[in-house]
């Protein structure tokens, strides 16, 4: 793999499979990928839809083996390691870079809030001092809406001026593109990508530079974001970009995560893929119906699902 290649366009926070007893589903997590990256789509595993943090440190490094042990190739997977513990955050992403893969998506320590950020900086730079691998490529994960601590244009300047290697960009959650394009603005032509946390700032983000975009819909929509990535600069882009809206607020009109397994749950006839961990629960079976009406009355589907 060249570490110098970063990576670019439309990434899945793959949704991540439940048998009944709760316990992960390693196969139907592989098939779900496989089929992702025959829709051009790469695999930002462990991310917020994934219910990454009902998640262990080992069930995260098993489903990361079996992926790989299925020929998943590595440089089209970004792992979420960023947890609440240092020395877990440490373990993953060394982990995710022995694997090969082409990055790791880091969330802040997101337990304490109101945290400096001298605190900030000294956590991350302490995973990459123990990682200690110049291989490691890190993607900031901003998601105030959830996680409360963010990053700020002042700690990404610090980390990018210590760790200019290590530090290759972020996914920006907040849901307001003027601080996306504040990120953009201020370190897109240093080489830092900036992916959107959802395509309905796809256009937006690839008009100012943007590296693409990491979201959820990507799960159930992957081939269509990817249409838009490839063709931003087509007469019909806005044309696409509306109807990416639509489809995502129809999937998103409930709690996303449910939704997105309900929809995977319809459209793969397989129902037991609804099932999330606790403390989420899976939409009512009306608002099943809700999201998959508003679904059929746009014509949408999935296909080779």
């Amino acid at each position: 793999m060249n570490f110098k290649q970063r990576i670019h366009g439309v990434l899945a926070p793959v949704i991540t499979p439940f048998n009944k007893n709760l316990s992960p589903a390693p196969e139907r997590f592989i098939a779900r990928c496989k089929w992702l990256l025959t829709q051009n789509c790469g695999l930002a595993v462990f991310g917020t839809n994934s219910e990454a943090n009902s998640l262990s440190v080992n069930e995260r490094i098993e489903l990361l083996d079996a992926l790989l042990a299925a020929d998943i190739n590595p440089e089209r997977v970004m792992p979420g390691t960023g947890c609440c513990a240092l020395t877990d955050t440490v373990r993953l992403t060394e982990h995710a870079v022995k694997a090969g893969c082409a990055g790791v998506l880091m969330l802040p320590p997101f337990y304490y809030k109101n945290v400096s950020e001298e605190g900030l900086y000294r956590y991350f730079s302490e995973v990459i001092e123990r990682v200690g691998d110049s291989r490691l490529r890190i993607y900031l994960y901003h998601i105030p809406p959830i996680a409360v601590v963010g990053i700020t244009p002042g700690l990404v300047e610090r980390l990018l001026k210590k760790y200019p290697t290590a530090v290759a960009g972020m996914k920006d959650s907040s849901g307001n593109w003027e601080n996306t394009k504040m990120m953009l603005d201020a370190f897109g032509k240093s080489g830092f990508d900036v992916f959107a946390g959802s395509e309905s700032f796809l256009l937006a983000n690839m008009k100012n530079g943007g590296a693409g975009c990491i979201s959820a819909t990507a799960n159930v929509n992957p081939a269509a974001i990817d249409k838009l990535y490839r063709e931003w600069r087509n007469p019909d882009a806005e044309t696409q970009q509306q109807e990416l809206d639509v489809v995502r607020k129809t999937v998103g009109q409930y709690e996303m995560i449910p939704a997105l397994k309900a929809v995977m749950a319809h459209y793969s006839n397989d129902p037991d893929w609804a099932t999330v961990r606790p403390p989420l629960i899976e939409l009512s079976k009306g608002q099943v119906k809700d999201v998959i009406d508003g679904l059929e009355k746009i014509d949408f589907k999935m296909p080779a699902i």
